[in-house]
């Protein structure tokens, strides 16, 4: 009896232990050294002057951060896009950042990122319905509503062209919904009319012309201001009006401050763009990845619905360039030399 009795008191105490040792929280582990962190940068392309930017300052943020940056770029091809992000993904990065070609296309790499354990950082374009860990980019509805603003006080009546950007990019779409924000209540009162509004495949400038000139041709040359989605588009809607002879004689809005449309500003060929401080945008990126790689949290209080779920934001303010605000906004920044924006 008294056997039976040590062994019950055994097993107790045994079973005791064992949940406590269950309830106890597991120790934190340590966070990976800086500089063992890979962060992967999965672009879209390289074809226009911002991306190049983008691509040279977070990887000029990411070392000097201490942590190492592997950059691949699809020049507008999804399936290399997927392609190269699984080869970034195997090879052992802590995060990837992703600038999406194809809005829906690219929610696979999320998944496939994910299984890996790897956690995701939109940049700039929003990845569409999928599980995103965060976003980081412009405001970019107040960038549409900048365009508009800017325009209507310009030409506050009159026959509006929209040259939209690709279709695929949520960007494009976000950019829309705040310029027609702006533009409605003068659509409503008859004093605008938007009498052609087209997407532009892949943003090119070519596609960008034909549109423009169609434009053009179906409206009997009859139109006022043209809000274009980039300043990539606007080059290809300026090169349609020059062969009508309305090359300045109509305004362009844009946006990204590129030097061909702050040269476009200087000549009187665009009426403005909207500069989007992306050394500020890299800087964040680069910052956040960093934190994430090492598992520390990120304070969040704005969120974008992607269709699938509320994703944790950080949103950057744009600011709208005139021909007056050039010298205190792009150059000031050192977005562009003095001398590169208006010859020696």
């Amino acid at each position: 009896m008294q056997r039976w009795t040590v062994l019950v008191f055994v097993l107790v105490f045994l079973f005791a232990c064992e949940q406590q040792v269950e309830q106890q929280p597991s120790p934190r582990p340590e966070p990976i050294a800086i500089e063992d962190i890979r962060i992967g940068f999965s672009m879209d392309t390289l074809v226009e002057d911002r991306w190049i930017k983008d691509r040279d300052l977070f990887k000029e943020a990411v070392e000097a951060l201490g942590a190492e940056v592997v950059i691949e770029a699809a020049n507008g091809d999804d399936v290399l896009q997927v392609a190269q992000a699984e080869t970034l993904i195997q090879s052992g990065i802590d995060v990837l950042v992703i600038v999406p070609h194809n809005a829906e296309a690219t929610a696979a790499i999320v998944h496939k990122a994910h299984q890996a354990g790897i956690k995701v950082i939109s940049y700039d374009r929003l990845v569409k319905n999928a599980d995103i860990d965060l976003y980081v980019s412009f405001d970019n509805e107040r960038v549409g509503e900048l365009q508009a603003e800017a325009m209507l006080q310009a030409v506050p009546q009159g026959n509006y062209v929209f040259i939209g950007g690709a279709a695929t990019d949520n960007n494009a779409h976000l950019l829309k919904r705040g310029a027609f924000r702006v533009l409605q209540p003068a659509i409503d009162a008859g004093d605008v009319r938007v009498i052609y509004d087209q997407w532009t495949e892949d943003w090119t400038p070519v596609n960008a012309r034909d549109n423009m000139r169609e434009a053009l041709e179906i409206n009997a040359h009859q139109v006022d201001a043209v809000i274009a989605s980039n300043d990539a588009t606007g080059g290809g809607v300026q090169e349609a009006l020059a062969i009508y002879g309305l090359n300045g004689k109509v305004p362009i809005a844009g946006q990204d401050a590129d030097l061909a449309g702050i040269r476009r500003i200087v000549a009187g060929e665009q009426l403005m763009t909207v500069y989007k401080p992306i050394r500020h945008l890299s800087q964040t990126a680069a910052q956040l990845a960093v934190m994430l790689a090492r598992g520390e949290e990120v304070e969040i209080s704005s969120y974008v619905n992607n269709g699938k779920k509320e994703v944790p934001s950080v949103l950057i303010e744009p600011i709208a360039v005139m021909r007056d605000t050039i010298d205190s906004t792009v150059i000031q920044d050192g977005y562009h030399s003095y001398d590169d924006v208006y010859g020696n």
